[in-house]
């Protein structure tokens, strides 16, 4: 079953800022459909071939970072203010992919491996750690923005973690500390739909804490 094409011509703009755009895509005469996005007109999915949908680069990059040091291995959250919340949220390693990350082989590893370093202060080492693509997009919520992210997933180590450091936050980037997680936690934070903190966390943060618990890190190898 085909649903209704939408073309260039019959989306409008309805607002249009540095980091967020407001569409209305006119599916069918007298019908509208309104699509927040960070995507200029040309990059919107809705009007994109099926071949252009295929190798869409997304918006940002999401981490799924292990820690696998000899001992059990833990899942690096931190804690991130978050505006439209109003509060810290317990999350993943994550930003948005820059134009000159689209220009390597990877725009999403290429992504990640900068993000770390900036949320983190951790430099990885390809040569020793694992770096590897979970999923190449996905979509936040489809009903209100095109929006997406790529879950990339690495796994660190013998790294020092000592020099952990969020110093490298830029422009409205706000962090509180880290958290180490592990199977034993993860499971508790699932279960309560919560964190320490009693402030419920994003979808990626759960996505990274399945992905965790349920040991698909390791068959990457």
């Amino acid at each position: 079953m085909e649903g209704p094409k939408i073309t260039k011509e019959k989306v409008k703009p309805v607002f249009d800022e540095k980091f967020i755009r407001v569409f209305d895509l006119q599916y069918d005469e007298g019908r509208h459909y309104f699509n927040a996005t960070r995507r200029p007109l040309d990059e919107l999915a809705s009007i994109k071939s099926d071949e252009e949908f295929k190798k869409m680069v997304p918006d940002a990059v999401s981490c799924v970072v292990v820690i696998e040091d000899g001992d059990e291995p833990k899942l690096l959250l931190s804690y991130e203010y978050r505006y439209p919340v109003g509060r810290f949220l317990l999350g993943v390693p994550a930003g948005l992919v820059d134009p000159e990350d689209k220009d390597g082989g990877s725009p999403v590893i290429t992504t990640a491996i900068r993000e770390i370093h900036e949320e983190t202060g951790i430099v990885v080492d390809e040569s020793r750690d694992e770096v590897f693509v979970i999923n190449p997009l996905l979509f936040s919520t489809p009903g209100m923005t095109d929006e997406s992210n790529a879950l990339v997933g690495v796994v660190l180590k013998g790294h020092d973690l000592s020099d952990l450091t969020q110093s490298g936050a830029e422009g409205q980037e706000c962090f509180d500390g880290f958290v180490f997680v592990d199977k034993a936690k993860a499971k508790d934070l699932l279960k309560k739909g919560m964190d320490d903190r009693g402030h419920f966390y994003s979808v990626y943060t759960w996505s990274a804490l399945m992905y965790f618990i349920s040991d698909m890190w390791k068959k990457h190898r």
